[in-house]
């Protein structure tokens, strides 16, 4: 059986990958796509308090959790839209380690800092200052397939582009570069 392919949209909180994802699904008409988003998986956890270090804990194991649900729907010969925020460095190594690389179209989702704030406040529930903490994280490893700006293209759009995009993926991808760039051997992180 062959492996899934892996669309992974990687971007701040409320840069517009849901929505994103969402039109992709509906636009999509070359396979069936599942769209797996790391919210969802946060959403599942118990909603009793958590201290500071049981809940860092508990949001490790749960990312670890969503990168192998990705591998494993793919490798039973799913095709995904991921929607992930790799705002920390060990996230994008276990992505990288885990996933096939040469299937993933690995799409950097951009939004100014000052569009991400008002969309943060008018959602109302992430904790305010979130998406600019993450501003300079998450891209901070510099390489993707392809990138779009939610704030000069509406979601639809965007996922129109990516659509037109798949077909000419470069190879090798930017999972294979990143990959070759960050881990010794191809599958054991040189940091974690």
């Amino acid at each position: 059986m062959a492996s899934g392919r892996i669309i992974f949209l990687n971007g701040t909180s409320s840069s517009g990958k849901s929505s994103i994802a969402k039109e992709l699904l509906g636009i999509l008409d070359d396979g069936v796509y599942f769209h797996m988003a790391v919210d969802g998986f946060n959403a599942m956890r118990t909603k009793r308090e958590l201290g500071a270090d049981e809940l860092d804990a508990a949001l490790r194991r749960t990312r670890m959790g969503f990168h192998r649900s990705i591998a494993a729907m793919a490798e039973a010969g799913n095709d995904i839209v991921v929607d992930h925020v790799l705002s920390e460095p060990w996230r994008l190594l276990d992505c990288l380690t885990l996933l096939p690389a040469e299937d993933v179209l690995f799409v950097g989702v951009y939004c100014p800092l000052d569009e991400l704030t008002r969309r943060e406040r008018a959602r109302g529930d992430r904790p305010p200052g979130l998406a600019a903490h993450q501003y300079d994280l998450v891209h901070s490893h510099g390489d993707y397939d392809f990138e779009c700006d939610t704030s000069a293209a509406s979601p639809r759009e965007c996922a129109q582009r990516i659509k037109e995009f798949l077909p000419h993926r470069p190879t090798p991808t930017a999972f294979t570069r990143l990959r070759r760039h960050h881990l010794a051997d191809g599958r054991e992180p040189l940091t974690a």
